[in-house]
Parts: C-alpha cells; structure tokens; sequence
C-alpha cells in the first residue's frame, strides 16, 4: 500500500496507509469509540506492534492525523467502495474455512441515532427520533456481509435490491442455496418476485389485514377451560394472493393464546419453503438472533456512534465499525476455545482485550504477563487455531 503523501508533507510525518487503517479497525474493535483516544494509545505496546516497523518505533498515530484519515481520505468514492470491497473480501476468506452449503440471509434496517445538525439526517416516525436509518445484511452466522447509511426519513426496506441482489448472485456462483428471512417492512411483492425468479427461498412477515384474518378465524376462539400457563399455539397453513400480488403464495398463520391476556397473538408468514407450518415458524423465528447482532454491534464497536458532520464521513466510519465488528465475530467462531466461544463481544473486550497485564521485551520477543480470564492455556489455544487457518490465496 502507498504512503499517504497527499496528506503529509515532510519525511518525518509520513505514515503507511494500512498502519492507518489497522489503527482504526482494531481501535473500535477494542473498544474505543472513535479517534479522540487516539493520542492515548499511540503509545500502546499492542497498537505499536500492530502496525509496521516505523510505528513499532514511533508510535501509532494521533487524534489529528486519524481524523483527516477517516473524514478526508476514506471518503473519496474509490476509498469508501474499497471499505466495501474489503469487508466482502474478508467474509470470502471466512466462507472459504467455515460455509455451510445452505446459506441464510436476514435484512433488518437499525436506528443511528443523532446530535446536531448532520447532512441528511431527519425525524423518523417509526422510531421517534431524528437519525439515519441504517441497512444491514447478515448471515446465520452472524457476520454483517453488506450494510448502507440512509438519511432518516426513508422505509425501512429502502434499497434492498442493492444490498441482497448481489450478495444472493455471489452465493449461487459458489453453489450454495440461498434462503432469505425478513421481518414485515420487507413484505414487497417485488421482493418476493425478485426472489422467486432466483429460485431462492423465503420466510418473509407479513402484516395482518381482515383478509387475512378471515381465513384464521377458527382458530382465534378461546380454549375451553382454565387458562393453560403454558401458552397454547395453533398453525395453519393457505394460499393467499393480496390485490398487489400476481399469484397466490403460502401464508402460515400463527395464533398464541398466553395466560392473563385477553386477546390472542396472531402472525403471518409468507414463504415459497415446502417444510411442514411448525418448521416454517421455527425458522423465521431465528430471524431475531440478527437483531441480537445488530445490538453487540452498537455495543461492542459502537457501530452507531456516526458523530460527523457530512454523510460520507458519518458512512466511512459506519464501514470501519462494520469490518471491526466482523474480526471480532470471526475470532469469536474461528479461533475462540469451546469452553468461551458462546461470549459476546462485550464480554471478550472486557476478559481478554481490555484484560490487565504487563508486557515486557526482551531481545528477540516479548512476554505478555496477563491477569483474570487470559490464561496462559487460552492464549495457546488461540494462537494455535490461528496458526492452523489456511491463508491468503497466492
């Protein structure tokens, strides 16, 4: 990677671009919310040795010069498409030591909240607050493979097209088989089309209507009898065809009936699977594990601490937390001992990044001296299972 020239003048204030880059990826991913600790960890044994020789020797970089790397350089078109190509590249690595051949997609749009008077940002109604309005595209596994800043004010399914489309392109080049689940802002008849054209399955909500409702009538009458604790759940399944819609599809209708509730919870699924109502309801119930993630992503690697004036800016550091947040998520899966690989991010940048210790240098290496959940037997075992991962192609 070139040196970053076009910022700096002067020998002496030169610094690697991938050096930048390092710093500002593994700063959120330990935690550190944006530059303003910057100047603090320039002189951080960890962030010096993560970088190349001449920031080993110097220090890292300051709070001034990562701020004019992340709000001037990165925000050049061909700079902030490369964040985005990067992170792909980084998931097609992962695919490659851990893809089942089934591949599952979830798309869930995410409140940012903001403060001032930021480009594009608007008053949502859905969530009450002036923000961005957010698009994330995850897999089963928990990794973020596509995301999108939008302004505020814009549905929360708003460019789906651009994030899934391509990411369901890719996954059939490499022969998997590609299921799709969505929550009710993602009920579009052409998204529904656009899927079945790719032969791709899907479990999409959809909202309740009197139609709809129509057909499980039967069901919404009361048990007869004292009130089970435990809640009572019936399912059936229909062919529905709403006035927007040009064929009929499968609507699996939900009915809970649970104890000291006057009325019953009704839901509706509409999917192209073949599985059996009860299947079908369990597998977009594991739809909410991507709401989970997007929750450890705003608190693990602030994912939603976009505190810039202009959009691009407040887009290049929605880029950075994103690919923060996948590292994070692959050592979780690749690299953690079984024992610990249930933790979340939180849990792992409190116990083992943030985890007290002393490093000390002698001639030809270091040793780190580290307290409460590091062990010396959990740093093996991590070093030993990053060793084994394949590398880089070529």
């Amino acid at each position: 990677m070139e040196r970053d020239e076009s910022l700096y003048g002067g020998k002496n204030t030169q610094l690697p671009l991938a050096d930048l880059l390092r710093q500002s990826i593994y700063s959120r991913l330990a935690g550190y919310e944006d530059v303003n600790d910057a100047e603090r960890l320039s002189q951080d044994p960890t962030f010096r040795l993560i970088g190349s020789k001449k920031i080993c020797e110097r220090g890292a970089a300051l709070t001034s010069r990562l701020q004019s790397f992340e709000t001037e350089l990165l925000t050049e078109g061909e700079n902030l498409a490369g964040l985005a190509a990067l992170n792909r590249e980084l998931m097609a690595r992962a695919e490659v030591i851990d893809s089942p051949r089934r591949v599952v997609l979830d798309m869930d749009s995410t409140e940012v909240p903001v403060y001032g008077e930021q480009e594009q940002s608007a008053y949502n109604g859905h969530f009450e607050s002036t923000c961005y309005h957010a698009l994330l595209l995850f897999n089963r596994e928990g990794d973020c493979l596509a995301a999108k800043l939008r302004p505020g004010n814009v549905h929360s399914a708003e460019g789906w097209e651009e994030l899934l489309l391509p990411e369901i392109k890719r996954q059939q080049q490499r022969g998997k088989v590609v299921v799709f689940r969505a929550d009710a802002a993602f009920a579009k008849p052409e998204l529904y089309a656009a899927l079945e054209a790719r032969n791709v399955k899907y479990a999409i909500r959809l909202p309740s209507n009197d139609n709809l409702e129509r057909h499980v009538a039967k069901l919404l009458t009361r048990p007869v009898g004292r009130p089970s604790y435990k809640p009572v759940v019936r399912l059936k399944s229909f062919l529905y065809q709403a006035a927007s819609w040009t064929t009929e599809r499968r609507v699996v209708a939900k009915v809970e009936f649970h104890f000291g509730e006057l009325f019953p919870r009704v839901g509706f699924i509409v999917t192209n699977l073949t599985a059996s109502n009860r299947a079908v309801v369990r597998f977009y119930n594991k739809r909410g594990t991507a709401e989970q993630w997007i929750k450890e992503g705003k608190q693990a690697v602030a994912m939603t601490r976009l505190s810039c004036h202009r959009f691009r800016s407040n887009e290049v550091r929605l880029w950075l937390s994103l690919i923060a947040y996948n590292l994070g998520n692959l050592w979780r899966r690749l690299v953690l001992p079984a024992r610990i690989d249930s933790w979340s991010l939180t849990s792992l940048q409190q116990r083992l990044v943030k985890t007290g210790g002393r490093l000390v240098k002698h001639a030809r290496y270091y040793w780190l001296l580290a307290e409460s959940h590091l062990t010396r037997r959990i740093f093996g075992e991590m070093l030993r299972k990053i060793a084994a991962l394949p590398g880089p192609a070529g």
